[in-house]
């Protein structure tokens, strides 16, 4: 294997690593939720998919090609992370919300797409 797809594949993997730590602090050390839920959603994909990226180059020098395998981890990876990020966001929000005044402000004329509280009608700026 030459030394430059080495060094690529150990910087991706060294990169990759510390993205995963980042967000498995975060996950340990941010105070809520909302909040918790950003570390592990963003950074880690971010740091498993340095980690993909390494051993797709590893492959394509060893092997002459990518797998498969790898690209469809990479693929699901990212396209479920943040959907899964989402529902669990819409979850809280519909679990843990009890008056509109603990809504954030939406700073539209629009109220929350999927929260309907019967006082958000009247709190909602006409004009």
């Amino acid at each position: 294997m030459s030394f430059l797809i080495e060094l690529a594949a150990t910087l991706c993997i060294v990169i990759g690593s510390v993205f995963i730590f980042v967000g498995s602090l975060g996950l340990v050390k941010l105070p809520d939720l909302m909040t918790r839920l950003h570390a592990p959603s963003k950074a880690t994909t971010l740091g498993v998919g340095g980690c993909l990226l390494a051993s797709m180059l590893v492959s394509w020098e060893s092997m002459g090609r990518f797998q498969i395998q790898e690209i469809l981890i990479t693929f699901f990876l990212f396209l479920t992370a943040p959907v899964t990020a989402h529902f669990i966001a819409k979850a809280h929000l519909h679990l843990q919300v009890n008056d509109a005044k603990d809504l954030p402000s939406t700073r539209t004329k629009f109220r929350w797409s999927t929260y309907s509280l019967g006082s958000l009608d009247d709190d909602i700026p006409r004009g």
